[in-house]
């Protein structure tokens, strides 16, 4: 029996030249004699063979490195006397952000999602509403649900069984992934929103009481700026009584929850499973890490930084690095860890009184 053939979902659009390359991504040739060489596809450093282009960031990996089969490697110039001499190398500062620009020249498709159908245009099997408004060259799954008054900007994505709902509007040369569904939202351009995200449902608003908890509606609005990017399955809920917003620019991982009249600046970085408490206010250039929690009503300060699997109880000024459940500021946290070591590690535990 003939071996199955290997699926391969993403093709490089183009062979470019090691100059091309080059180019692209701002390097520098160790040596122009290599700069016609044509690159075929990338890999990683120790799975690249002839024809691969690769990259080296983290000094971890020089012995992949040193017995690496790739045509080029893209590497910082200290590195360069460890690159083989079948490898030509590529100088950069900053390989990885490098490789990034190269990738995009190459797998231009893998930059946001595409139509699960390859329309080119509105299906057929497509509900739009007819009061709706969609620019030239918009196209539109099979299944998605369009409602009235939305309006979606040119050269966006309506993926398959996606909902948009009334009076939505959306900007131009957005995507929104198969299984998404956006309400009571403004999209800027460029958003890319991932299969399964809801968009502007209401929040978790409850006037609780000894014996029960009424609900207050949500009448606000989720206002997204242009190119940002929403992870799968991940929920941003509509305003209270004022806007949900998320700044310019910031990223947001998978499976990401965000409550209510919660303001988040530019070009923030989310990590999967971060769960943010109604109206807290995150500056610009906030990174929290994966299964980060916070506390509502709290204001985290530009550019601080909050470690994996902390629980924040109160206000981070900017700038700083937290730790921790409860967080505090880096240095605490690893010196209470310090502490608690050598209290471990030293302690007598006595069993029995002990005699003299």
């Amino acid at each position: 029996m003939a071996s199955p053939r290997k699926i391969i979902f993403f093709q490089p659009v183009a062979s470019p030249t090691l100059r091309d390359i080059a180019a692209w991504a701002g390097a520098t040739l160790a040596d122009e004699a290599d700069a016609e060489t044509r690159i075929g596809d990338v890999a990683a450093i120790d799975a690249a063979g002839p024809g691969d282009l690769t990259f080296l960031d983290n000094p971890r990996y020089l012995p992949q490195l040193k017995s690496s089969r790739a045509a080029a490697v893209l590497v910082q110039p200290r590195h360069r006397a460890e690159v083989p001499s079948s490898c030509a190398a590529l100088l950069t500062p900053h390989p990885y952000h490098a490789m990034a620009a190269a990738m995009a020249r190459l797998y231009p498709s893998a930059l946001r999602p595409g139509s699960g159908f390859d329309e080119r245009g509105v299906s057929a099997a497509a509900h739009v509403h007819a009061s709706a408004r969609l620019e030239p060259g918009v196209v539109v799954d099979p299944g998605a649900v369009i409602g009235p008054a939305a309006e979606i900007g040119a050269g966006t994505l309506i993926g398959a069984n996606a909902v948009i709902g009334a009076n939505v509007r959306i900007g131009r040369d957005c995507a929104i992934g198969p299984g998404a569904t956006l309400a009571c939202a403004l999209i800027g351009d460029r958003v890319t929103i991932h299969s399964g995200a809801h968009i502007g449902q209401d929040g978790f608003g409850f006037a609780l009481g000894a014996r029960r908890h009424l609900k207050v509606p949500q009448i606000g609005r989720v206002i997204i700026q242009d190119d940002v990017e929403i992870g799968a399955g991940s929920t941003i809920d509509r305003g209270a009584n004022r806007d949900t917003i998320i700044g310019e620019g910031s990223k947001i991982d998978n499976l990401v929850q965000i409550g209510h009249n919660v303001v988040i600046g530019r070009h923030c970085v989310i990590v999967s499973q971060v769960g943010i408490s109604g109206s807290c206010v995150i500056d610009d250039f906030v990174a929290l890490g994966g299964q980060v929690g916070l506390a509502g009503h709290l204001h985290i300060g530009a550019g601080a930084q909050v470690g994996a699997a902390s629980g924040v109880m109160n206000d981070i000024p900017p700038g700083q690095r937290w730790f921790g459940v409860p967080a505090q500021p880096a240095r605490e946290h690893f010196r209470d860890i310090a502490t608690l070591r050598k209290l471990s590690r030293g302690q007598k535990f006595v069993s029995a009184p002990e005699k003299d």
